[in-house]
């Protein structure tokens, strides 16, 4: 009878010591997973000012919306945590939506091959960055509810584990701005 005890005694405790390392690797894969997005938010973010650079020229008329753009550039790069990135990156999205509006009515801006070539890598960003919030926000999702639900709720509480944020994005600005900047036929 003493063994049997024991022996729920040990499983217990690595049951207990096997959930808490499971938390802490899906924390540490939380954060290794925000700074991969972090990584393509850069990347975003460096290529706006050439974008921006080379629309200026052709949008003479439009330096406000310029101006606009690289403001929310500029709220997004110093922007620290999930939730306030979220929302810069989210304002910057609306700023790139209305800027690649405007260039429809410059046929000779759609003609340039430096905007082409930025407004693909551009793109090209956009889905990557779209690639790693949904890998970050899975993780999120795991670790969440690996921390609701039981038994090992008990591990998370007891060891005061915090519910990891989601990356989103309201459902109106999901869709990344795209504009046809090909040349009419």
């Amino acid at each position: 009878m003493r063994w049997v005890i024991v022996a729920l005694i040990a499983a217990a405790v690595i049951w207990v010591v096997w959930t808490f390392n499971l938390l802490v690797a899906l924390r540490h894969r939380i954060r290794s997973a925000w700074k991969q997005i972090e990584v393509q938010l850069k990347r975003r973010h460096d290529l706006i000012p050439n974008l921006v650079e080379a629309a200026r020229g052709y949008m003479r008329y439009e330096q406000d919306t310029l101006e606009k753009v690289m403001e929310a550039r500029g709220k997004a790069v110093a922007s620290t945590g999930v939730k306030e990135s979220a929302e810069a990156e989210n304002l910057l999205t609306q700023s790139l939506g209305r800027i690649f509006a405007l260039m429809e009515n410059y046929p000779e801006l759609k003609a340039n091959q430096n905007v082409l070539r930025l407004q693909e890598e551009l793109t090209t960003t956009e889905n990557q960055i779209a690639f790693a919030r949904q890998h970050y926000n899975d993780l999120v999702m795991r670790f969440n509810m690996r921390q609701e639900i039981f038994p090992s709720s008990l591990v998370a509480k007891f060891f005061n584990f915090k519910p990891g944020e989601f990356f989103s994005m309201p459902e109106a600005e999901q869709a990344t701005p795209r504009v046809d900047l090909s040349l009419p036929t």
